[in-house]
């Protein structure tokens, strides 16, 4: 089996875990504060302090300057429960095509996103082989909440709300080679409503979705930063 097949293989093993652990851990803990959540997981990874994210885990003695290069896999984008059933009739009706659209846009946006702060803005170069210097992103969005979606659909008005949304990430740091995970990260991410009132249309909600995006993606790039400068002053 070639690097690439086995990196894919990997992924593809665990991706619908994913799903299922966030489930499990970042819903029923979205309002506990971090001195109540479990301070290891099972898998191994321990509780960390700090701003990056609402929940980190990381594993303990990774060198994550040992990575030089980021394989980004694909991001399955889910929305919040009962979403299509609310905006199912209405000047904001969206249909299951125009959901899909949605799905594939941010899924895009996504990799583009970090692609730019990653790749072009830290200077760890997007992949799609395994390799020893490979850091694997393994991304989710879930719960994903448009307050007032816009699909540019003929004869669509727009919707007056305070902030475009929210969405939830669920991001796992992977060794390329071996498979192990290394680190866990789930974070929710809000639009900046600020009290005003505005019409919400597909260029405000594609704003603050990439706003939100970029936020995620500097977080990770300034914590690789700061493990290769570590390294670097390290005798």
């Amino acid at each position: 089996m070639n690097r690439q097949c086995r990196l894919s293989a990997v992924v593809s093993a665990a991706i619908l875990a994913a799903m299922a652990t966030f489930a499990a851990l970042a819903l029923p803990t979205a309002a506990l504060a971090k001195e109540e959540l479990p301070k290891q997981t099972e898998d191994g990874l321990v509780l960390q302090k700090g701003e990056e994210a609402a929940v980190l885990y990381v594993r303990p003695g990774v060198d994550f300057s040992q990575y030089k290069r980021v394989a980004i896999l694909d991001c399955p984008v889910a929305f919040r429960k009962n979403w299509d059933k609310d905006h199912r009739f209405g000047p904001d009706r969206v249909t299951p095509k125009e959901m899909d659209a949605i799905r594939s846009w941010l899924s895009a946006e996504f990799l583009k996103v970090f692609t730019e702060e990653l790749q072009n803005k830290g200077g760890y170069t997007v992949v799609k082989d395994a390799a020893e210097d490979v850091l694997v992103l393994r991304p989710a969005i879930i719960d994903l909440d448009v307050t007032a979606p816009d699909t540019m659909s003929a004869g669509r008005s727009y919707t007056l709300s305070e902030g475009s949304g929210a969405m939830t990430l669920y991001l796992e740091l992977h060794d390329s080679v071996t498979g192990q995970i290394l680190a866990r990260a789930i974070d929710r991410g809000v639009s900046r409503g600020m009290g005003r009132i505005q019409w919400q249309t597909s260029v405000t909600n594609s704003a603050e979705a990439d706003r939100i995006l970029r936020r995620w993606a500097d977080a990770l790039r300034k914590r690789l930063d700061e493990a290769h400068a570590v390294a670097k002053a390290t005798p």
